[in-house]
């Protein structure tokens, strides 16, 4: 029986609440923000008033049977899976209860290397051992591309035993990996299929787009709604096809999600669900159209290059996400994150992030044209003002990784403190990563080598945003006691 995707449940039962008057002897101690006058006038009272803690009419997240039932039955529907978990604690949480869902300690997941941190902190958590697949690279553009289909049957190959293929699908540069094939090599092999689906919550709404994690038959998919569909900031969801049991991935999400949903963050899901059902494929067609025109604007200026389907090879491209505009920056002689910074701190732009050798600006169901405009002119004055030699600019690289012990081995060892630069040859205990994207250099249990560390310290000197280990100036690392 089809679901009536124009409801929106929690948002509905927070309006009936806001009728009945009740007075709160719970928490949060703000008391619909009498106790904290400056948090309400930043917020505004019908924001502080729903924001309220779990009771009868208002369901419980951590074992919803109403108003939190419906709404995940709703978003179920919608996205096309079995299961829908609504989350809280952001994709990140979505990621890691995926993975602690199918794997226990010592048992492989197959991935890419290029993953985001979660999943490397998912596997510190429950013990599991990747097994990575090295992605292709764009030696151009210097940005790794998906999983070739032959790179996953070779790995299947080497370790039958994996319980499951994790694919980051799409990248956060647009790439996307032929998931189908992926998704039935697994199968045929007794193994799940995990998807990081991050950045594709479009793509179960939209026209002429990449397949979906649910429409390619895949396990599980961890999906940001935040991202472009449109929900508030670290509300996400989980979803599962049929050979899940909802109620074990229940248990694992709740081993790590809060017991104190945030009712803001569950109506934003709800809501913003009810929005793409209903309106998503005109909505995402607008954003592929200016996403289109951009790109167009853009490669006209001279010097930069907006990619887009142009680059897909049928393997490890086999699709491309038109919406994310993706602009490679190397031949204006500047590195990504510095015109990152030129556009931040002199126009006024804030992109989403820029690496080495590209940027990244994020295109959604909020953008206007009169804002692509103004990006278009900003990159052309750049060009046109910090413009030079692009000698001696390092692209971004794919480093193969040398796994020496698991992650979680690594983390929970012996360790010492030891000068950046005096670590070569040694195992890292702690993550490295330029962030955004949150892709790590170095992972836990990782050997460091002279190439990761000349990465590091140029990386550092261009002026990425560096995060993960203790010493938040990256000036010393932590690696394993040796003897």
């Amino acid at each position: 029986m089809s679901l009536d995707q124009s409801r929106a449940p929690i948002y509905e039962a927070l309006e009936e609440f806001k009728k009945m008057r009740v007075v709160p002897f719970d928490v949060p101690g703000h008391k619909r923000g009498r106790g904290n006058p400056e948090l309400a006038a930043l917020l505004g009272e019908k924001c502080v008033n729903m924001d309220v803690n779990s009771m009868k009419p208002l369901d419980n997240l951590c074992h919803p049977v109403s108003v939190i039932r419906e709404a995940e039955c709703l978003a179920a529907e919608a996205f096309g899976a079995a299961h829908a978990f609504l989350m809280v604690g952001g994709t990140t949480s979505a990621v890691q209860s995926m993975i602690l869902s199918v794997a226990k300690r010592g048992e492989k997941i197959i991935l890419p290397r290029n993953v985001h941190r979660s999943v490397m902190g998912a596997m510190i958590l429950c013990g599991a051992v990747p097994v990575y697949v090295n992605p292709d690279c764009d030696h151009r553009l210097g940005i790794p591309l998906g999983m070739s289909v032959s790179a996953v049957k070779k790995a299947i190959q080497q370790h039958p035993d994996a319980k499951a293929i994790l694919v980051n699908n799409p990248t956060y540069y647009g790439i996307c990996s032929d998931l189908r094939s992926i998704v039935k090599l697994a199968h045929e092999h007794n193994m799940l299929c995990l998807v990081d689906e991050a950045h594709g919550t479009h793509f179960y709404f939209g026209e002429d787009m990449p397949v979906s994690a649910m429409a390619a038959g895949a396990d599980m998919a961890a999906v940001s709604m935040h991202k472009s569909g449109g929900s508030l900031t670290q509300s996400s969801l989980l979803l599962a096809g049929p050979a899940m049991q909802e109620g074990h991935v229940r248990q694992i999400i709740n081993l790590t999600q809060t017991t104190s949903g945030s009712y803001l963050l569950l109506s934003s899901l709800d809501i913003s669900r009810r929005n793409l059902a209903l309106r998503g494929k005109e909505s995402f067609g607008k954003v592929m159209e200016l996403a289109d025109y951009a790109r167009s604007e853009i490669n006209h200026i001279g010097g930069y290059y907006a990619y887009s389907k142009e680059l897909i090879n049928g393997d490890s491209i086999f699709d491309f996400d038109r919406t994310k505009l993706s602009i490679h920056t190397l031949d204006i002689g500047l590195a990504g994150i510095e015109v990152y910074d030129l556009l931040r701190d002199e126009y006024d732009i804030q992109i989403e992030f820029g690496d080495l050798g590209n940027i990244l600006a994020y295109l959604s169901i909020g953008d206007r044209k009169q804002d692509i405009e103004r990006l278009v002119s900003a990159l052309a004055e750049v060009r046109r003002r910090y413009q030079k030699d692009k000698t001696n600019l390092m692209t971004q690289e794919y480093i193969e990784p040398q796994v020496v012990v698991s992650p979680q081995e690594a983390f929970y060892a012996q360790t010492e403190h030891l000068p950046l630069l005096e670590t070569s040859g040694r195992v890292c205990s702690e993550f490295v990563m330029c962030y955004p994207p949150g892709i790590p250099i170095l992972t836990p249990g990782e050997r460091i080598t002279d190439e990761i560390l000349d990465y590091i310290v140029y990386a550092k000197q261009k002026g990425c945003s560096m995060t993960g280990p203790e010493d938040a100036d990256i000036e010393f690392l932590n690696v394993l006691k040796e003897g």
